[in-house]
């Protein structure tokens, strides 16, 4: 099969497709051959050398797929071999063939095709676990979202609404993304190179603070966050990509109750992910198959141009998923499950004619 090689530290340009063996899964996995895999920054910060995989995880990039189940070990009752899946993988999506623990994989939301699918599981994982189980937001709260147009940010921003009814601020570093964090759900979007974000939602809340904060900067960020948030609030952290040391007083953290946090989701064990898997197909896909809940795809690109998707994501300009195109052949025909439309959505039909 075809998949991406890499060995970290490495540029964009140091991915190229390579042959290699076709993995074979063991108990409780499935084989899924791919249609589309979604990329997701924790790839860039892989390839870079500075989120390695965790034990026994592929080396190959990509955690998140859609496609057909190819073989399922003997001990799976579902999905079956020829059902079409979405799956949050711990590691190898960059490839033809990918092998998952079956508990991660969910079915495609009616309506929507492939390329729309591959952009689900990292995304919707990543809120779910943060905002929900860890965040706790709870209905009619406030949440304020660093980068509402990455697309945690924009789901992040539905699921608030439909589900919790909560009041959404997020910030963005245009005016064109702080237009589409008010079209996916915030109620105020923050333009955070002309204001002083902290500044503003002290205004915006009459100095009361924020009850939950989502946010992957950390850094000099935290200490400002904390002292935004509303008493007994919480801030959650994705990431530390402005630096992973920060100076917070704790004393304020006991007296006003408030609770800092953060997740990496990949080290988790199968059965964690499926308790979220579970939860998703309960609550979130029907609000996709109603098209309450809506995925942006800002691009779509052929596996052998991987270093073009990534250098999207590295220029921070992407609002929404970059995709990769694993087989055409497959976005083309669309999910062949009886559970779900077989016909693909207008979007990956326009997709696939930009990279023929």
């Amino acid at each position: 099969m075809k998949a991406v090689d890499v060995s970290p530290p490495a540029e964009a340009s140091g991915m190229k497709l390579v042959d290699c063996r076709r993995p074979t899964p063991g108990p409780g996995e499935v084989l899924i051959r791919v249609a589309a895999a979604g990329v997701n920054r924790p790839d860039v910060q892989q390839r870079k050398g500075l989120y390695p995989p965790p034990p026994g995880a592929s080396p190959v990039l990509g955690l998140d797929v859609a496609g057909m189940v190819e073989v399922a070990a003997p001990d799976i009752g579902w999905p079956k071999p020829g059902m079409a899946v979405c799956a949050l993988v711990n590691g190898g999506g960059y490839a033809e063939y990918c092998v998952v623990p079956a508990v991660q994989c969910m079915p495609i939301p009616r309506g929507l095709g492939y390329i729309e699918a591959a952009a689900l599981p990292e995304v919707f994982f990543t809120v779910w676990n943060n905002v929900f189980w860890l965040g706790h937001l709870a209905e009619g709260e406030t949440l304020f979202i660093q980068g509402g147009t990455s697309g945690v940010g924009m789901a992040a921003m539905q699921l608030a609404k439909h589900l919790r009814r909560a009041t959404v601020f997020a910030t963005a570093g245009t005016a064109e993304k702080c237009a589409a964090c008010l079209a996916f759900g915030a109620d105020v979007a923050i333009n955070y190179r002309t204001e002083d974000w902290s500044e503003r939602l002290r205004e915006l809340t009459g100095g009361c603070g924020v009850d939950m904060i989502l946010d992957g900067q950390a850094g000099p960020y935290t200490s400002r966050q904390l002292d935004l948030l509303a008493e007994d609030g919480r801030l959650v952290l994705l990431a530390s990509h402005l630096g992973a040391m920060a100076e917070v007083n704790v004393r304020n953290i006991v007296r006003r109750r408030l609770t800092l946090t953060g997740s990496t989701l990949r080290p988790r064990p199968p059965a964690y992910k499926g308790r979220i898997a579970a939860e998703l197909v309960a609550q979130v896909w029907p609000l996709l198959e109603a098209g309450a809940v809506r995925v942006h795809i800002h691009a779509t690109v052929p596996l052998a141009e991987v270093a073009r998707a990534h250098l999207m994501l590295e220029a921070g300009e992407q609002v929404g998923k970059v995709v990769l195109i694993v087989a055409p052949d497959m976005v083309r025909q669309g999910p062949a499950s009886a559970a779900h439309d077989t016909l693909t959505t207008e979007r990956e039909q326009a997709s696939l004619l930009r990279i023929k």
